[in-house]
């Protein structure tokens, strides 16, 4: 297995990363700040749904609202490291309330093409991601005041996702858990085991000491709720990797292992919203309306 070499990178700056933890969803997003002035980036933010009474709520974007404004910060990005399925983006909240570019990875084209399918939406959808203001490439690089993310695709868990290298830290979306977590699952539409290993393989390529921040943490053993380890940790101490090191042994485990796993419970409405950039489809009137496929997600 040869694995793709890291563009070069910039990684003597520390960013300042505030979390901000939603324990309905154990989705965890960040303000990710320039230590040399406001200037910040908000990566994979929660919008908070009621399901069963189809009701939205503001409760987590505005915990970040409050702490930029609290900071005096300048939001300059709004970064989505995938499209969701078990969580709604607040990104058109954000952006609305604070400014800044709404920013996911180029892939989103063949996530939008494989849902839009599945959802039966028309041709009023774009399949463009367009929704997004910028759309990444592998290498891309933004910049955050004087603090340079460098964006790394990596595929497995959706064919969209990726890793966000700022300064000293990087923003792994779901592609791995805290090492006592394992890693992302690789059975949604477009997801592939075996990309997902050879994306890992490429992020611990980088250096032990860099910082490591999850999206998701579910509390394995009952401890407490965490989000942040190290390249090192992870590179020696992830429960899957560790367990099943070649590339064969941990694709056949991950297969295994996702079919006994539950469909995300908030499946259905985050893909239609996070596929448009976290707005909600309308129908003919422009009344916000869901559909559920039948049989079409996991039949």
């Amino acid at each position: 297995m040869k694995i793709k070499p890291l563009p070069e990178l910039d990684l003597s700056q520390s960013a300042e990363v505030f979390p901000f933890f939603d324990e309905a969803t154990n989705t965890v997003s960040y303000i990710v700040k320039d230590p040399e002035s406001s200037a910040c980036a908000v990566l994979d933010s929660v919008l908070d749904i009621d399901y069963s009474a189809g009701a939205i709520s503001y409760d987590n974007a505005n915990h970040i609202i409050n702490k930029v404004r609290e900071l005096g910060l300048n939001v300059e990005w709004i970064v989505e490291s995938h499209v969701h399925a078990d969580h709604l983006s607040a990104a058109p909240y954000l952006q609305q309330e604070l400014g800044g570019k709404m920013g996911i990875g180029d892939q989103i084209i063949r996530v939008q093409e494989t849902f839009g399918k599945i959802f039966n939406e028309g041709t009023e959808f774009q399949r463009d991601g367009s929704q997004f203001d910028q759309l990444f490439t592998d290498g891309d690089t933004y910049q955050i005041g004087g603090l340079t993310a460098t964006v790394i695709h990596t595929p497995g868990h959706t064919p969209a996702c990726t890793t966000h290298v700022i300064g000293d830290a990087v923003f792994v979306g779901d592609t791995f858990f805290m090492p006592d977590g394992g890693t992302g699952r690789a059975d949604f539409p477009g997801g592939d085991a075996r990309e997902l290993y050879r994306s890992m393989q490429r992020v611990l390529t980088l250096p032990d000491h860099i910082r490591v921040f999850v999206c998701h943490d579910y509390g394995p053993n009952g401890r407490d709720f965490t989000w942040e380890t190290t390249i090192g940790e992870e590179r020696n101490n992830n429960i899957h990797l560790k367990q099943y090191p070649t590339e064969d042994e941990y694709v056949a485990m991950r297969q295994k292992r996702d079919a006994t796993l539950s469909t995300p419970k908030l499946i259905i409405p985050s893909l239609q919203v996070n596929m448009r950039g976290g707005n909600f489809p309308t129908d003919d009137d422009g009344n916000v309306t869901l559909k559920v496929p039948i049989n079409r997600l996991t039949g």
